[in-house]
Formats: structure tokens, C-alpha cells, sequence
């Protein structure tokens, strides 16, 4: 499940490093975050001094659940991480106890991002090591080119919906764009590209120095 969180308010409960990972994946998120612990680590602390996130150094109260959409739980406290955990479920608030998959209503995902293409990976909280081996091996497997790919796919398939062909043609234009020649061959007009640039700023930096070198020369 792909969950738009822009705008929602998601509590995170425990800051240190492992409460510090789900915060930052929740900025990328764009949610609107607050975080209740009894300390924090710097990185946390910058975060709030930076204003991207509401910090209180203090317990945890039950009042902090009311009108979030989303919560994670990081502290120490097993007790604390069930009951926080069974007071969200009575809100209808979803929860994520980090590290105990029983006590999920979600499970955070190891995630390729390749621009607006995310794959994600998850093992149920079974493992997440191999979660993580997968995505380094996805990583190699859809590398950055694939970022300005979907981005032209993208605009490509708004001109071909907008478009007097038949339903069926359609799709299968779409089909043929989003096949694996396709993307090789977009691919290689992309490192054309930035060859051709590259020879162009080497020609501009070869006429730059004929220049000085006239100057001096002059003198």
C-alpha cells in the first residue's frame, strides 16, 4: 500500500537513532510530524530547530494520538510500545511498533527510488536484512536512468490519452513505451546527450584558454 501522508499528522513516540530513521522517512513523505519522547538525539533536535518537525522532550500522553493518521513507536519500553500501540487501535489510528511485527498495523518497506518509480520490498517484519539485500540488488538492477524515463513516460502517456486514437491502440502504444527496448533506447539518447554536452564544454573551455593564452602573449 502507497500512502499519500502530505499534510497529515503522524506521530512518531521515541527519538533516538532507530525513531530518527522513521522521522526522516515520514519527511520524505511531506507529513506533518510530532514527536514526544523523553530525549532525543541531535539529529533529532536539529530537525525541530529547523522547524521540519514538532518535538515535546516528555512522556508520552494519550491525548498526543488525537486526530493523528499515523503513528510509530520507537522506545525502549515493550510495556509502553503494547499499550501505546492498543490505545491507537481504539482510535482507529494506524500504528507501526517498530521492530514487532505483531504489533503492526504497516511495515515499513525497503524502497528503490528512482524518481516518481518506487519499488518497495518487504518480508512482513519476517526480515528485514534480506528486505535490504533485495533493494541493493534492485538498485543495480533499475539504475538513475530510470528516473528521467518515467518522468517522459509520464508526459508521453498524457499526449496519448489526449489523443483521437481507438482504446486498443492506445494501450498498446502505451505497452510498447513501457517496454525494456524502450527504455535502452531512451537510455542511450540520454548519454548521447550528455556527451554532446560534455564535448561542448570542453570546446568552450579549449577557446577560453586560446584566449588567455593571446592575452598574455599580448603583454
Amino acid at each position: 500500500m502507497f500512502v499519500k501522508l502530505e499534510g497529515h499528522r503522524c506521530l512518531v513516540v521515541g527519538a533516538g537513532k532507530v525513531g530518527e530513521t522513521k522521522i526522516r522517512s515520514l519527511l520524505d513523505a511531506d507529513a506533518d510530524i510530532h514527536v514526544v519522547s523523553f530525549d532525543a538525539c541531535e539529529s533529532v533536535r536539529e530537525l525541530a530547530k529547523e522547524g521540519k518537525i514538532q518535538l515535546s522532550l516528555r512522556a508520552f500522553d494519550r491525548g498526543d494520538l488525537a486526530g493523528i493518521f499515523l503513528a510509530v513507536v520507537a522506545t525502549p519500553s515493550r510495556e509502553l510500545n503494547h499499550a501505546i500501540y492498543r490505545e491507537a487501535q481504539r482510535l482507529g489510528v494506524l500504528c507501526n511498533v517498530v521492530d514487532d511485527p505483531p504489533n503492526c498495523d504497516f511495515f515499513y518497506p525497503a524502497v528503490v527510488r528512482r524518481g516518481a518509480l518506487q519499488i518497495a520490498v518487504s518480508t512482513s517484519g519476517r526480515s528485514p536484512s534480506l528486505a535490504q539485500k533485495l533493494r541493493q540488488q534492485l538498485e543495480k538492477q533499475f539504475g538513475p536512468g530510470y528516473a528521467e524515463w518515467v518522468e517522459e513516460l509520464g508526459e508521453t502517456r498524457q499526449l496519448v490519452l489526449a489523443s483521437d486514437l481507438d482504446a486498443k491502440r492506445k494501450r498498446e502504444l502505451l505497452q510498447s513505451l513501457a517496454s525494456r527496448d524502450a527504455f535502452e533506447a531512451a537510455l542511450a539518447l540520454q548519454s548521447q546527450e550528455q556527451l554532446s554536452q560534455a564535448d561542448e564544454s570542453d570546446a568552450g573551455l579549449e577557446i577560453g584558454d586560446l584566449g588567455n593564452v593571446e592575452e598574455k602573449e599580448s603583454v
